[in-house]
């Protein structure tokens, strides 16, 4: 007695997939991808250490003398410290509307919930050109001067869209039922969000002022229409990159700084994988 094969038996299995007949080489397209986004990385990488200040292959050997450059650069280092300070109170400052607009919009109903949601959010569409020049202006009608606070005034607002987010998701997958049961014990809500609600929510907090900080550490656009005698790091490189004598110290400065952001950015990963 013969069996009947089935269509297809026998074939070995396509690492493409898609839907009916259509067939997408994935696994080809994700090599692409990442090749693009990691190979300037690696090329930085390579060129901090070659001894000449020419960009070009093949390498003239292999030397460290450029990190420690870096560290003998009073101004490189000033300008990664107040990155440092501007990025972290950013984040700080962001994470903390972030949180109160995710309780108003998810434990409250007012008029304008909807819209108070899309004005956080909005950061997110508006380029960070136009949000800096939009800045620039309402500093100058004000006759604010500019400084490392105007820097992080307008880094916390293109921060606040991502705070949000994470902590919308972390509070909707919270009972409103735990607030309610410590009210019911006499708590107020202030009291109850203090010591119940944002234990709960620390790791979505930690990773929401991670993702806020990495943010603000890399931005530029913004920060070169809002910075005032002291510049970020961002801005300082790009300002220098005009000189080519510095072009080796400021790559071993970006090698640094790049790893230090992706370390930063795992970490948050990685808490937004423990929280789900």
């Amino acid at each position: 007695m013969t069996s009947l094969a089935r269509p297809g038996a026998g074939r070995r299995p396509s690492s493409a997939i898609g839907v009916g007949r259509t067939r997408v080489p994935l696994r080809g397209f994700y090599l692409t991808i990442l090749i693009l986004l990691y190979l300037p990385i690696g090329i930085l990488l390579i060129f901090s250490f070659n001894p000449s200040q020419r960009l070009a292959f093949p390498l003239q050997g292999f030397t460290l003398d450029w990190y420690q450059a870096v560290f003998a650069d009073g101004s490189l280092l000033r300008a990664a410290r107040s990155s440092l300070m501007v990025a972290a109170a950013a984040a700080t400052a962001a994470t903390a509307l972030g949180t109160l607009v995710a309780i108003a919009t998810l434990r409250f109903r007012f008029r304008g919930r909807s819209i108070l949601l899309g004005l956080a959010v909005l950061p997110l569409i508006v380029p960070f050109a136009v949000i800096g020049a939009a800045m620039f202006l309402m500093l100058v009608s004000l006759d604010v001067p500019k400084s490392l606070l105007t820097v992080m005034l307008g880094h916390s607002v293109i921060a606040l869209p991502f705070t949000t987010l994470i902590m919308l998701s972390r509070l909707a997958g919270m009972d409103p039922a735990l607030e309610d049961a410590a009210m019911d014990l006499g708590a107020s809500y202030p009291t109850a969000l203090r010591k119940v609600v944002l234990p709960l929510m620390g790791t979505a907090l930690l990773s929401a002022w991670l993702t806020a900080f990495v943010v603000s550490f890399d931005e530029v656009a913004l920060a070169n229409f809002l910075i005032g005698g002291d510049p970020t790091f961002p801005t300082l490189l790009y300002g220098r990159l005009r000189f080519g004598g510095q072009l080796p110290v400021l790559i071993s400065m970006a090698v640094l700084l790049t790893f230090a952001t992706i370390a930063l950015s795992l970490v948050a990963v990685r808490l937004a994988r423990r929280r789900e």
